[in-house]
């Protein structure tokens, strides 16, 4: 089991927050997303390191941005 946390600009509001959610939950091997809209945290669990750029991926697929 392998947790990342990272943080996503742009969220304001409970629909930001589900379409986030769908979309990483969406990548494969991903056991489960949690998401702060206070802080923009999304912590993400799964069965192996997730790829850094898969995650990217699906948060602009959102409507979203990562944060460095």
């Amino acid at each position: 089991m392998s947790t990342a946390t990272y943080t996503v600009a742009g969220m304001t509001c409970g629909h930001c927050v589900g379409s986030v959610k769908e979309e990483v939950g969406a990548i494969a091997g991903v056991t489960g997303v949690d998401v702060d809209l206070e802080s923009g945290a999304v912590t993400v669990t799964s069965e192996a390191p997730l790829d850094e750029s898969l995650f990217r991926a699906a948060v602009e697929e959102a409507g979203y941005e990562v944060k460095a």
